[in-house]
């Protein structure tokens, strides 16, 4: 190649690579001067919260009236106050018999209309409570619509103790706590403890669950461990349910169930004990008193001590009404002086432990109402508070490690729990 060839290349190279950094050069700049694109953030998509009231009714979209049931008013007395006809009223009665019958309306018992905001005229719901737990509610629309609900329910694993001072009623009121824990701990120890000669000084540690619709208190459904002082005998119980296993045992898991319960009643006071000479307050001598009289108002439930078959239902001068009872081939109880017998007992009638069989009264040779007590041992009346009745089937073996498991946890649940002291009345 020649000089001038060589020259010619190296200028036409030159020009080449002069124009692609121009075009370059243009490229970026005009990039540089358009706006640029940038990716739009999706806006955020605010799903509104609606908020239900206690009777699945929307909150604050209704102007409510609210109104408690006075004594001899019907339902249709109260949906007239709602402006509402005989026909509607009627047609309403029919659909709800279904889900509630009207005619339970009882007195007491609150109801609430449910009002459109933008017109106070036009009725869309009416809610009934039947209880503080259930209610039945009326919906206004195209047709009348009717359901019955439950209001929603939370439950609490709580805590309690107390010493008693006078009575286990007392020792409860005393720390704000519901009375039905007097009846849940009656029902665990019934055939451990003697309800009806607690001592000053007995105290109690519980743990139990109970159940809340908003703040009120509906119930105690169970208790999950218990430790009773009785006349210093401590008394541990535990829950334990498993498979087709239910009940309480102690701290051996040994059944704290009895053959026997204590007493004939849930709740009262010995007024007579079993004795071989005791003034008879109707006769006015002495005389033996082979029973134990448990004094009650009239009406208070008699439970059947242990699962039997009756043998006599019957009426004399001396023992008033009254429902004799063989538990097995040793044992008998009789219950006398009842108002009246429990539905469905006659001879031949087989009970379980714990069934009514029948109610307090002061029929026959009785001062008040009470009932009287006896207890047969191979044909021979003895003193029941001095018996020792063997247990119930103790926990079979294969569920002993998950118990003592469960055991432990609740025993150091309830040595973390302070006694509260009754105070006395003064």
């Amino acid at each position: 190649m020649t000089g001038s060839s060589k020259r010619t290349l190296i200028l036409t190279i030159a020009g080449v690579s002069l124009a692609v950094i121009v075009l370059f050069a243009y490229l970026f700049l005009r990039n540089a001067n358009e706006p640029q694109l940038v990716a739009e953030e999706p806006e955020e998509v605010i799903e509104e919260v609606i908020y239900l009231d206690e009777f699945g009714v929307t909150e604050g979209g209704y102007v409510i009236q609210s109104e408690v049931v006075r004594r001899g008013q019907t339902l249709s007395h109260i949906l007239s106050r709602f402006d509402l006809g005989p026909v509607m009223i009627d047609r309403i009665a029919r659909k709800m018999i279904d889900e509630f019958n009207p005619r339970r309306i009882r007195a007491g018992n609150a109801y609430h209309g449910y009002y459109n905001p933008d017109t106070t005229t036009t009725l869309k719901y009416f809610v009934y409570e039947i209880s503080n737990l259930d209610y039945v509610k009326v919906f206004f629309a195209d047709s009348i619509l009717v359901e019955r609900g439950q209001k929603e329910v939370t439950t609490q694993t709580r805590e309690a103790s107390g010493i008693i001072q006078s009575s286990l009623w007392n020792a409860l009121s005393a720390n704000n706590l519901s009375q039905q824990l007097a009846i849940r701990l009656s029902e665990v120890l019934a055939w451990e403890v003697d309800f009806h000669r607690l001592e000053r000084g007995d105290r109690f540690k519980v743990v139990y669950q109970e159940n809340f619709v908003g703040e009120e208190s509906i119930g105690i459904p169970r208790v999950d461990a218990v430790y009773f002082v009785h006349r210093g005998r401590e008394v541990h119980g535990f829950n334990f349910e498993h498979d087709t296993i239910s009940g309480f045992f102690n701290q051996e898991a040994d059944n704290l169930r009895k053959v026997f319960l204590k007493a004939p009643l849930e709740f009262g006071r010995i007024s007579s004990r079993y004795s071989h000479s005791r003034m008879h307050p109707v006769l006015g001598h002495r005389r033996p008193h082979y029973g134990t009289d448990y004094a009650a108002p009239r009406g208070t439930p008699i439970l059947a001590v242990g699962d039997g078959v009756v043998t006599r239902t019957a009426y004399t001068s001396g023992n008033g009404n009254y429902v004799r009872i063989r538990h097995n081939s040793v044992y008998e109880t009789q219950y006398l002086h009842m108002s009246r017998f429990a539905k469905g007992m006659r001879p031949g009638t087989k009970v379980k432990q714990g069934d009514v069989i029948g109610y307090v009264g002061a029929t026959g040779l009785a001062t008040g109402p009470h009932v009287c007590f006896r207890f047969w041992k191979n044909g021979q009346q003895v003193d029941h508070l001095k018996e020792e009745f063997p247990s119930a089937d103790p926990l079979p073996e294969d569920y002993h490690e998950m118990f003592f498991e469960l055991r432990d946890s609740l025993i150091i649940r309830l040595e973390n729990i302070a006694f509260k002291e009754e105070v006395p009345e003064v």
